[in-house]
């Protein structure tokens, strides 16, 4: 049994193969099932105990090599049709891609920028914080007792972990929060705009269980209900560009504002579409009211001294009616098709 001679002979016909086709067949011939090795280790039997020993180690240690010659070549021949289909399938990246839809801005991020254009040129700065929230910042120093309805399961997501007042961790359900941190942190007068994610346990073609919001905060020594109307009238006449704008304030109702009160505007319906600012229909617009003084103080602002107003609108809400869109969810379906046809060019801005 001349092992060497079965190794030399393997080792020439696997640097003949040229494709992993040629390799894989003989492999086989050699360590498949009928192959030569296993034949030769069939021929065991025939030898004497002491035989079996050497030459079986012989054998296993040929099976080896044999084995290592064959991934040495496989991973030579993988590099080589690697290299020659990079050769011969070239691309250059920096061609566009064929037939691509265009890409486009979306109507979110567009009212993101607008909102934050006009209430810039008020003064307002941009203010932001974590999408996950504390019970107390959440809720607590908000005013929001513990028996409200916006602290249920069914209205708010929990996380499975607790704060330091071992309360449950939530997913903010609204951008007041960042109020609350910016005047711990800022001494007033605080002028801000809280732009941002928020969450709540709702879904159908209005409602979405992330979805946006916009917070607005004034305080200073002197500010009052009037400057509140004027400054969301403005912002209306701005974002939907009506001049003549139809409005009202009702009383209502929020735990961190007092007085409170919403915003609506007027509406008609002109060959089946929402007309907005003029007709003897009302649409709900956003909340609003002065800041409870409980909420300044339990942000260490001086009551005696300060006051201010707050405000707050969704802003996938306002997107939708300002360009006719009927169904939240294809704001969030990854529809690039969907964006080709409603979303805005960078020239649009």
């Amino acid at each position: 049994m001349d092992i060497k001679k079965v190794l030399n002979e393997a080792t020439k016909q696997i640097e003949r193969c040229s494709s992993q086709q040629e390799l894989q067949n003989v492999k086989v011939a050699y360590l498949g099932k009928k192959g030569k090795i296993t034949e030769l280790l069939k021929s065991l039997k025939d030898l004497s105990l002491e035989e079996k020993k050497s030459t079986g180690a012989k054998l296993n240690s040929l099976r080896t090599d044999i084995d290592d010659l064959f991934k040495n070549k496989f991973n030579g021949l993988k590099v080589k049709e690697i290299n020659s289909k990079l050769k011969n399938e070239f691309l250059d990246i920096s061609f566009p891609p064929p037939n691509s839809i265009p890409s486009k801005v979306h109507p979110i991020s567009k009212t993101f920028d607008e909102v934050i254009s006009i209430f810039g040129s008020m003064g307002y700065s941009v203010a932001e914080g974590p999408d996950i929230e504390t019970d107390y910042f959440n809720f607590s120093a908000l005013n929001i007792p513990e028996n409200h309805p916006a602290r249920e399961m069914q209205d708010t997501f929990y996380i499975d972990d607790t704060d330091k007042d071992n309360k449950p961790y939530v997913l903010r359900t609204h951008t007041s929060p960042v109020q609350i941190r910016t005047l711990l942190n800022e001494k007033p007068p605080v002028k801000i705009i809280a732009p941002g994610r928020t969450y709540r346990c709702d879904s159908d073609s209005t409602h979405s269980p992330m979805f946006h919001q916009v917070e607005g905060l004034f305080i200073n020594e002197n500010t009052n209900m009037g400057d509140l109307k004027g400054t969301l009238i403005e912002f209306c006449k701005q974002f939907f560009n009506v001049q003549n704008l139809k409005v009202r304030f009702r009383p209502s109702y929020f735990p961190f504002t007092e007085p409170s009160a919403e915003m609506d505007i007027a509406y008609e319906i002109v060959n089946n579409k929402i007309h907005l600012g003029t007709g003897d229909l009302w649409l709900e617009i956003l909340g609003c009211g002065m800041v409870n003084p409980t909420v300044l103080e339990n942000c260490n602002v001086d009551t005696k001294i300060y006051q201010g107003f707050a405000f707050g609108m969704g802003l996938d809400r306002i997107t939708m009616l300002k360009y006719g869109l009927t169904d939240i969810r294809s704001f969030f379906s990854g529809n690039l098709n969907w964006i080709a046809n409603n979303g805005f060019s960078i020239g649009d801005y």
